[in-house]
């Protein structure tokens, strides 16, 4: 388990941008050493729960050089200008699952199959490539956004009908925000 990780995101991939978050002294990031981001990507459910499974070397480094390409693609997509997706390819590429034919005893037919490649940090981090990647081609990549709160830098996809979503939680910027907002109205 990552401790102070938020998943309140709609979406794998900015919930993995949002692994850190804060501004300024209350910066934080939940991406710690190679355990912490087996930790996140267990409770984001990429990953079976193993409480002894054992992280494989860089896979800190690549996560962060990960999430760094992430957040740049995310912010060029939203402004509509181009950035290097390197990191996400080159993670496509060597993480690529193996694609198996199996039988469905259940549904009585055959269904393919995803198997993770290897136990590398490339195969682990694939899945976040892979929904990142889904999220910027999707046509409701309009619906990304960034948390209005003045000190928040959370991002999240609004799938909410009316699509009026402003902030990353109400239980915490929306509540903090409403509360100012009334307070400097009643001040007048």
């Amino acid at each position: 388990m990552t401790p102070n990780a938020l998943f309140l995101a709609d979406n794998v991939a900015l919930d993995f941008i949002n692994s850190e978050y804060g501004v300024g002294d209350n910066r934080h990031d939940c991406l710690v050493d190679d355990q912490s981001v087996l930790g996140w990507l267990q409770t984001a459910g990429l990953l079976p729960h193993q409480p002894q499974r054992v992280a494989p070397k860089g896979l800190l480094a690549l996560a962060r050089q990960l999430r760094t390409c992430a957040r740049e693609v995310i912010d060029s997509a939203m402004k509509g200008s181009p950035a290097d997706p390197a990191v996400i390819n080159a993670l496509l590429e060597a993480g690529r699952p193996v694609r198996q034919l199996v039988w469905n005893d259940e549904k009585q037919a055959y269904r393919i199959s995803f198997q993770q490649r290897d136990s590398s940090a490339e195969s682990l981090l694939e899945p976040i490539a892979e929904a990142l990647v889904a999220l910027v081609t999707h046509d409701k990549f309009e619906f990304v956004r960034q948390c209005e709160a003045h000190d928040c830098v959370l991002l999240f996809h609004d799938l909410t009908k009316s699509h009026r979503r402003r902030w990353c939680s109400m239980a915490t910027c929306g509540n903090r925000m409403k509360v100012a907002a009334f307070r400097s109205r009643n001040k007048s």
